[in-house]
């Protein structure tokens, strides 16, 4: 937001310079990014008067002029401008002077005659037609009216109102209240103690009744709390008065016409956007707020056609859209030479509403960007009205008497209880007395009664007693409250589930893993490298709308190509032994709802020194630092991804954790992986769910074990898993370890079956195992097996 200190004035009377006035502001709590001076570029540039042209001797295309720039003497000034004669009021660079740019200007020859200066134009000033519409665009800046009566000598910024300071405000998104100069006025006539002078529109109007023009529905008072409609007949296209020009100009806007700049400027007097409609483009008389209707174009002032949605808030006519509600008015229903009546909307939009509309759109405006954060509805009458006194004060047109207001706002004043006592606490002060707090709050527009702060309508921020407190603080001095030691302790500490990925990576990082991070975004034609089915769910992804290319245009549903690319990456630099693993987020599209579903995967990938049960091994150790004991490595043969004969699936309690084994040889060659790779991909919300923190302690031993070795044969297909839980179940507590320690296949081995062997260490924790426990012991082991189909290998 740019604030015109001339503006200001019209507000609040202080006297500082503008590095005072932004420093103070910023410390009331209204941060100031900087200032500029309109005269700091322009130095001993003057109003001067022509008092005679001459064709220059030695140029055809130069002219000589005498000039009064009043010390007495004439300068002679050579120029090129063909627009220049005698008598013609301009101004004049003398030597010495700058301009905006960094342009010094020096008396110096023109083929043989003598310049001590130079003569300007609109553009060296750094000014447009759009602040002087009678100025030659393309020759010297003539001055008229107002402008060429001042004495000759006056400096230039002065005479032509080119002597404003403009202050830059940064406004926080929950200050839509200081989005203008009223707003702000009202910060610094509280941050200096001086009063503020605000002023009440007031209309004459012409008679008529404005339900002779127009008529107002609104269909959708939730995005449109409140629509009010001003008429005006009889309109006077013309340019606005210097004032309000400047004005402009030092807010960061154009000049346009006089109906244009009457919104532009109460728009920046009060926040509240403005619309004007030319009533002969609004079929029947009639405005429709309403909700775009699927396909409906809108062909904005720029001259875009865009196309609405159904979420969109539009003002229509009887037929069709004449606006984007908060955002942008229609080609057809701006404001033309030729317009001769016209409607002043001023209407309360839902922010967010228009956020989202000016965002699909493509279209963010200076309005939609104050109805985004939430505007006053009750601002909206006093707008319209100074619209309306505007255009009787400029003579642009005649008023119509009558305002059509349509208030479904609903507003009822939040209500505060004063606590001097609970501020000082809260603040860390015990000096700021209850009149001062009362004094402040007053001057903000808060009204008190007795103990009780009504909130205004315009301070939606202020909600509770905190609130209230940082008002007082702002404005008290935040450099005059003490500095205190912090209170309490800082108690914070890992979750459960903070705690749980923590535990997670060490273990991985144990391992001797690295870890990695991929990019959400892959191409469709990762699925085709893992062998996805053309069926498959996973094909099903999340599409990104704007994407940066076919690579990135769809969101992982699964983090298996991911790790698989970064394998083949490291391969193919020739890196010879790798083990990798990422906490990958994979995004699942759910039917019916806007947002996916988006769990975490734990993806692990190996080649080099290493084999099936390498990984195997890897995911054991994790169940076993997690305190999972109980679960099942179950045979996959049907994953496209994977080996047939060399895939698992890791199941807890019949639920399917995740697969893990042999990327499968035609997927291996479709990455150039020349080496047997190992991959897993395990559900780390599951993990979680059958994670179990609490070990419990076992002492060391005090008695011997004895071990005994099992050798069987038994069907090739037989999950040795299977066979160590049947031993565990038959032998029984007695039993403390069971580890597999050969697995064998080939000659003395009949087709179809393996050899494996097993290693039992048997101990007792009351006293020292006897032979014959042991061999009892190894007894219902062997009859377990038996029962799975497994003999004793002789």
């Amino acid at each position: 937001m740019n604030l015109s200190m001339k503006w200001l004035s019209d507000y609040v009377d202080i006297d500082v310079t503008p590095k005072q006035f932004s420093d103070d502001m910023t410390m009331s709590g209204s941060k100031v990014e900087g200032y500029a001076d309109e005269t700091a570029e322009i130095k001993n540039v003057v109003v001067g008067k022509l008092l005679s042209v001459e064709p220059h001797p030695n140029a055809d295309h130069l002219v000589v002029c005498k000039v009064d720039v009043g010390e007495g003497a004439p300068i002679q000034i050579c120029t090129g401008a063909k627009n220049v004669k005698a008598g013609d009021i301009v101004p004049v660079a003398k030597d010495g002077s700058t301009l905006p740019g960094g342009v010094s200007i020096h008396k110096g020859e023109l083929r043989g005659q003598e310049s001590n200066g130079m003569l300007c134009s609109l553009g060296e000033l750094g000014l447009t037609t759009h602040d002087f519409p009678y100025a030659d665009e393309n020759g010297i800046f003539i001055l008229q009216g107002e402008e060429a009566a001042a004495p000759l000598g006056t400096d230039i910024c002065k005479a032509i109102g080119l002597d404003d300071v403009s202050v830059e405000f940064e406004i926080t998104p929950n200050r839509p209240d200081c989005l203008s100069v009223t707003g702000l006025a009202r910060e610094a006539a509280v941050t200096y103690n001086v009063p503020l002078k605000l002023h009440q529109p007031e209309v004459k109007g012409c008679g008529e009744d404005i339900h002779n023009y127009l008529s107002v529905r609104v269909e959708n008072p939730e995005l449109c709390p409140r629509y009010m409609a001003r008429v005006v007949k009889n309109v006077r296209i013309g340019p606005s008065p210097r004032w309000l020009r400047e004005r402009l100009r030092a807010s960061g806007m154009r000049a346009i016409n006089n109906i244009v700049d009457i919104t532009n400027y109460v728009m920046l007097e009060y926040g509240q956007p403005l619309h004007a409609f030319d009533l002969k483009h609004m079929k029947d008389g009639q405005i429709v707020v309403r909700n775009a209707r699927e396909g409906e174009t809108i062909l904005t002032l720029e001259g875009v056609d865009r196309v609405l949605s159904p979420e969109m808030l539009v003002i229509c006519d009887s037929e069709k859209p004449s606006a984007v509600a908060g955002v942008k008015g229609g080609k057809y229903s701006g404001i033309y030479d030729d317009t001769t009546t016209i409607v002043f909307e001023s209407a309360n939009f839902f922010g967010p509403s228009v956020r989202v509309t000016a965002r699909d759109l493509g279209m963010r405006t200076e309005s939609s960007g104050r109805y985004e954060k939430g505007l006053d509805p009750a601002t909206c009458l006093p707008a319209v009205m100074r619209a309306c006194e505007l255009v009787e004060l400029l003579d642009a047109g005649d008023v119509v008497d009558g305002i059509i207001d349509i208030d479904n706002s609903n507003h009822t004043p939040r209500q505060i209880r004063l606590e001097p006592e609970w501020i000082n606490r809260f603040l860390g002060t015990d000096d700021i007395s209850e009149e001062f707090m009362r004094e402040k709050l007053t001057q903000l527009g808060f009204q008190l009664d007795g103990d009780m702060i009504t909130v205004p309508s315009y301070r939606a921020d202020v909600e509770g007693k905190a609130d209230v407190a940082e008002e007082i603080a702002r404005f008290y001095g935040y450099n005059k409250i003490p500095t205190t030691i912090i209170r309490g302790e800082a108690a914070a500490q890992l979750t459960p589930r903070q705690k749980f990925e923590r535990k997670l990576n060490e273990l991985l990082l144990a391992q001797g893993m690295n870890e990695i991070a991929t990019f959400s975004f892959i191409s469709p034609k990762y699925y085709d490298k893992i062998g996805l089915p053309a069926d498959a769910p996973e094909r099903h992804s999340v599409e990104i709308l704007n994407p940066l290319g076919e690579d990135t245009s769809v969101m992982r549903t699964t983090a298996l190509p991911s790790m698989l690319e970064v394998l083949a990456s490291n391969y193919s630099h020739r890196t010879l032994d790798v083990r990798l693993y990422e906490m990958a987020t994979e995004y699942i599209p759910v039917e019916g709802q806007q947002l996916p579903y988006e769990p975490v995967r734990l993806t692990m990938g190996m080649y080099g020194d290493c084999d099936f049960f390498t990984i195997k091994g890897a995911i054991e150790t994790i169940l076993e630092n997690l305190g999972i004991e109980e679960y099942d490595i179950v045979p996959v043969k049907d994953d496209p991804t994977y080996h047939p004969g060399r895939c698992a699936e890791l199941v807890i309690d019949g639920d399917p954790i995740g697969r893990f084994g042999e990327i499968h040889p035609i997927v291996a060659e479709r990455y150039e992986l020349d080496a047997r790779s190992y991959a897993a991909r395990l559900d780390v919300e599951k993990l979680f769910a059958h994670y179990n923190p609490n070990r419990e302690y076992t002492p060391l031993p005090k008695f011997p074990a004895a071990q005994r070795d099992i050798a069987v044969v038994c069907d090739d297909d037989l999950p040795v898993l299977t066979m160590e839980r049947a031993v565990r179940a038959a032998v029984g507590p007695m039993l403390e370890k069971i580890v597999l320690f050969d697995v064998y296949k080939g000659s003395h081995i009949p087709a179809g079956k393996k050899s494996v062997a097993f290693n039992l260490v048997l101990r007792r924790a009351d006293r020292t195992i006897t032979d014959e426990e042991s061999e009892s012991a190894v007894q219902k082991a062997v009859a377990a097996l038996a029962e799975l189909g497994a003999e004793l290998r002789s």
